[in-house]
């Protein structure tokens, strides 16, 4: 019976992260597009791509979403995301943008590995990680307003790639635990996504800070 459980989780996780990487491809594809367009449709996808979040969440209460839709959504964040990929590449040069990639697949991968393959229960987490994200919805808020100075940048950078390999350590473990039902598969896909492209956006501000420039996004 255990061997049964161990193989069908087994088969989740690999179903789910060959569903993570065809998303990120398809981020990929959505970037390229995203280049081309001018910044008033970018802001007008962001807005979309909140909505299909919201719709998701929403969504997921009643009635797992597909893959059309997460390829769909991931498509849309590429294109939005382009708009950050340009203006760092443009202050920077692309190759820190390359770096921060590279950086956030090494630090992805192995929060994964150890996620999966501890006997560690992280979900006590999740409370530490919802704290951390209002907080740093509220520091982003006031920086709207205010600005940030360099130190409070530095640490907003350092708190939020913390908290987003917080969330890979604590989705990951709990789809290894727990496993998950093969219907809210997609979801858990656009979860590990969201980590991934938030964990990059913030170790892309940090290297940006750390390169000598202010923050893009």
């Amino acid at each position: 019976m255990q061997q049964t459980y161990t193989i069908t989780q087994n088969k989740i996780l690999s179903r789910v992260f060959l569903g993570l990487c065809a998303s990120l491809v398809t981020a990929g594809a959505g970037v390229v597009v995203g280049t081309r367009l001018p910044y008033g449709l970018t802001a007008i996808l962001w807005l979309v791509e909140i909505g299909m979040i919201v719709y998701a969440m929403f969504r997921q209460a009643t009635r797992a979403i597909g893959y059309p839709f997460v390829f769909a959504f991931t498509f849309i964040s590429g294109m939005t995301l382009s708009y950050a990929i340009l203006s760092y590449a443009s202050v920077f040069g692309m190759t820190l943008v390359l770096k921060a990639l590279a950086v956030t697949a090494g630090a992805f991968l192995v929060a994964s590995i150890v996620a999966s393959r501890t006997s560690m229960d992280f979900s006590f987490l999740g409370g530490f990680l919802m704290i951390g994200t209002l907080a740093l919805l509220l520091m982003g808020l006031v920086a709207m307003f205010t600005g940030f100075s360099s130190a409070a940048s530095l640490i907003y950078a350092y708190l939020g790639v913390a908290i987003f390999i917080g969330y890979v350590l604590f989705d990951v473990n709990r789809l290894a635990q727990y496993g998950v039902a093969e219907q809210h598969v997609p979801w858990m896909v656009l979860s590990l996504y969201l980590d991934f492209i938030n964990l990059f956006l913030f170790i892309l501000r940090l290297m940006g800070i750390m390169s000598g420039g202010s923050d893009r996004r």
